[in-house]
């Protein structure tokens, strides 16, 4: 998976100031050419279209879930700090090696450095991801007992655990919904969308809270990762192919009338 309060690793805090792709298509309320076609919405009725997406994203992605291998809490905090920058096919090629030698707290804090940088260092960033993964699991062995914490606040406290690993955690870790993960794909296709004009994750996902109720807070996040990867595509979108081209702000004008069915 591909951010607020900065960590000593720096893991999530890599990139310079957050900043939407260049190749995302404009916001339509600032072209002239498309703003008589969609004027600006009230507050009221992006949340009603941001229901009416929810509904569509569920219908065709029902079975969306978090796509890194992991068997316990410990392993998904590990496998997530991994994937910054990372695909999430390379971090489960990995962590079957790594989790094999450190799959708990208490081992992974006992393999030497050098072992553990060898066998992450096709995730890249191998040196800043090695002190991180270490150092969280050193921390939870004494400061929590081997166990990862299950609130967000003490979550934090761990290196290279920032917003967004922590409400990966939280949620597919815990099912506790306590904010909603904001990671490249979601920033892209919530904007293109109009549900957020936001430029840093941590707006983003206050944007987002406001207009998702709870219950989709966890979820929603693995529908628009899937969405990204499958017809929102970031250098070729599939817009006459979207379920959501007549709610998205940014489609071209006088697309067909999308199939929402899911069938």
């Amino acid at each position: 998976m591909r951010n607020s309060k900065a960590q000593t690793s720096g893991i999530e805090q890599r990139r310079p100031a957050f900043q939407r792709p260049s190749n995302q298509l404009p916001d339509p309320d600032s072209n002239s050419r498309t703003r008589a076609k969609r004027p600006r919405e009230s507050a009221s009725d992006r949340a009603a279209r941001a229901r009416l997406i929810l509904e569509r994203m569920a219908i065709h992605y029902p079975d969306s879930r978090c796509s890194l291998d992991h068997e316990s809490p410990f392993q998904l905090l590990i496998a997530t700090i991994l994937s910054a920058q990372c695909t999430d096919a390379r971090v489960n090629i990995v962590t079957r090696e790594l989790f094999a030698k450190g799959g708990t707290a208490e081992d992974l804090a006992r393999l030497p450095q050098e072992e553990v940088s060898r066998i992450i260092h096709s995730t890249g960033f191998w040196r800043n991801k090695t002190k991180a993964i270490l150092g969280a699991a050193k921390r939870l062995v004494s400061e929590f007992g081997g166990v990862v914490p299950t609130s967000m606040e003490q979550l934090l406290t761990l290196p290279g655990v920032a917003r967004k690993t922590a409400n990966v955690v939280l949620g597919v870790g815990f099912r506790k919904a306590v904010g909603v993960v904001v990671d490249t794909h979601v920033s892209r296709i919530t904007g293109l969308l109009g549900l957020t004009k936001a430029a840093t994750p941590e707006k983003i996902e206050t944007d987002l809270m406001r207009l998702f109720p709870p219950d989709h807070w966890i979820v929603s996040s693995h529908r628009f990762i899937d969405h990204g990867r499958a017809v929102c595509i970031a250098r070729r979108p599939r817009c006459a192919e979207c379920f959501l081209s007549d709610l998205c702000r940014a489609a071209p004008p006088h697309l067909p009338a999308p199939d929402s069915s899911g069938s």
